[in-house]
């Protein structure tokens, strides 16, 4: 299992470093291609079927303190530093909401607190980005399929939407990400308020975050404010089911 999931990481880091090399040399009009398209959607569905057969809801490893990274890296944005979310900040997220909408029965508005005195659970997991670095952290959080129990999803719900805090690029429509069910149902998938028994530094994603621990770290969206249960992606940004999928990142990043 170990040499299949490294072989994944390679193949990742190395179409990603294709695709940018093509974009970057000029070969835009390749990717608009439908045909080349059509070959990249075919290629993750077989992945992300080949995963499901493979994995079905087995845990990912789960380490021992003494394992733990010395630092635990942030990447992508390290502070959201806007409007909104400096005023939240300064009051230490107190007026801070989680929204959760869409396909459900009864839409939730959640405090930090609140979601701190949810039962909870803790793992110390290993985060695999995929520019090829990993880190060992210890987090502590809700998991997402008790949120979404209490918000009692419709029958036509199929995906869930995570919307954040972040904005990499002025005018991008802000960080998004998404899940199925079934990961947002599996048991390790959390909504994580601590790191290392400390609550969630600005850099690694306060007030809260998402953990999808079979996935790679652009997964993992932080600066979370608002969840919606969808019945599908069409109609979503690019309709690719998040940002970095929007620029030609995998959905599935299964590991």
């Amino acid at each position: 299992m170990k040499r299949y999931i490294w072989t994944r990481r390679q193949m990742l880091l190395r179409g990603s470093a294709a695709f940018g090399a093509l974009m970057l040399g000029g070969c835009d009009r390749l990717s608009q291609s439908p045909s080349f398209q059509r070959v990249l959607s075919s290629a993750e569905r077989l992945t992300y079927r080949a995963q499901r057969l493979l994995i079905g809801q087995s845990l990912a490893r789960e380490f021992t303190e003494a394992d733990l990274s010395p630092v635990f890296r942030s990447n992508g944005t390290f502070d959201p530093n806007n409007q909104v979310y400096n005023g939240l900040r300064a009051n230490h997220f107190e007026d801070w909401r989680l929204k959760i909408r869409g396909l459900v029965g009864r839409p939730l508005e959640l405090s930090l607190a609140a979601i701190r005195e949810m039962p909870s659970r803790t793992q110390i997991t290993r985060h695999d980005c995929v520019e090829g670095w990993s880190a060992i952290g210890k987090w502590t959080g809700v998991p997402l399929g008790n949120i979404l129990n209490m918000a009692q999803l419709n029958p036509e719900a199929r995906f869930i939407v995570l919307y954040c805090a972040d904005e990499l690029e002025r005018g991008d429509g802000g960080y998004y990400e998404s899940i199925d069910l079934i990961d947002a149902f599996h048991p390790q998938t959390l909504l994580a308020f601590a790191l290392n028994d400390k609550p969630l530094a600005i850099a690694n994603g306060a007030p809260l975050r998402l953990r999808v621990e079979r996935q790679l770290g652009y997964k993992q969206a932080k600066y979370l404010m608002r969840i919606e249960a969808v019945s599908g992606l069409d109609t979503i940004g690019q309709g690719k089911g998040g940002y970095w999928e929007d620029r030609g990142y995998e959905w599935y990043a299964g590991i």
